[in-house]
């Protein structure tokens, strides 16, 4: 069961916290519970249904005219809306409604559909990444569990190992190699399999090692293949003193390979000093600067 405060419905919804509070008291939107100091909170029904009032709100209904309408039929405009635009927007919205109620099968009724109007990668990139984001505001704000996370990435993953499978591209002789990795204590793979997909369907000659790799073993292997880049990701929060660690044994033992790394924790506390290591916000951010080499 959820328990939101304003501004986690706030990042969630992409409507200021003012709004919804203006939306409360003149049109009675949503009528969030309150703890016993009276600090406002907010369920899982207030979520979806503030979810479902954005998407309308964004795309000219008014708020007066949403606010007239049952729940279910606030569900149904929002169906037809998502049949008849390609908002990647609503997109995203509609899949994390079908996460909060657990629901598998429009899950992937829902994924299917986005494939199939929009194509694989930019369903990827424009969809199940940033849907991913969103997720992680839900974990840190522990409004999800461990096992609704397993059970959305699961499902993700399989569409991704399938995708990879399916490519036909063989790359040229001369081809670029790169080594793809998660450094140890690091498990969430989802998105080093965006990146394997996206660059091994762009021609290069991709090695994927997978989840916890340690230092010592990522040196033979890359002893052994000679890439010429690596890419890893980072989303767990090891401290500072570990992080610059890592990056400087990295820094040191691959001084030669430029590396491409990417995650909350390296993105927010910035680092410059490492030459060789580069730092790249998303996965569109990857595809492009992989363009240009």
């Amino acid at each position: 069961m959820g328990n939101y405060s304003i501004k986690e419905l706030e990042k969630l919804s992409g409507i200021k916290a003012h709004t919804i509070r203006i939306w409360e008291k003149r049109h009675s939107i949503i009528e969030p519970a309150r703890t016993n100091t009276n600090i406002r909170y907010y369920s899982d029904e207030d979520l979806k249904k503030i979810l479902n009032v954005s998407i309308l709100n964004n795309h000219g209904f008014k708020i007066s005219q949403i606010a007239s309408l049952t729940r279910s039929d606030l569900v149904e405009h929002v169906k037809t809306l998502s049949e008849e635009k390609t908002d990647t927007g609503i997109y995203i919205d509609q899949l994390t409604l079908s996460m909060i109620d657990f629901d598998e099968l429009k899950f992937e009724k829902l994924l299917a559909g986005y494939i199939l109007k929009l194509g694989f990668e930019r369903t990827l990139l424009e969809v199940v990444y940033p849907f991913l984001t969103k997720i992680g505001v839900l974990w840190l704000s522990n409004n999800i569990s461990p096992i609704q996370e397993h059970f959305i990435t699961n499902l993700i993953r399989q569409k991704i190992v399938v995708a990879i499978d399916g490519i036909t591209i063989k790359p040229a002789e001369d081809a670029k190699k790169i080594v793809l990795f998660l450094p140890e204590n690091e498990m969430h793979e989802i998105g080093l399999l965006f990146f394997h997909y996206l660059l091994k369907n762009m021609g290069f000659q991709t090695y994927y090692l997978g989840q916890y790799v340690p230092l010592a073993d990522l040196e033979k292997s890359v002893g052994r293949l000679q890439p010429d880049y690596m890419v890893a990701s980072i989303s767990y929060s090891p401290s500072l003193k570990q992080l610059n660690r890592f990056l400087t044994e990295l820094n040191e033992r691959f001084a030669a390979i430029n590396i491409y790394i990417t995650g909350r924790p390296v993105l927010q506390k910035g680092f410059s000093e490492h030459t060789n290591l580069h730092f790249f916000k998303d996965a569109a951010a990857l595809k492009e600067e992989f363009t240009i080499l």
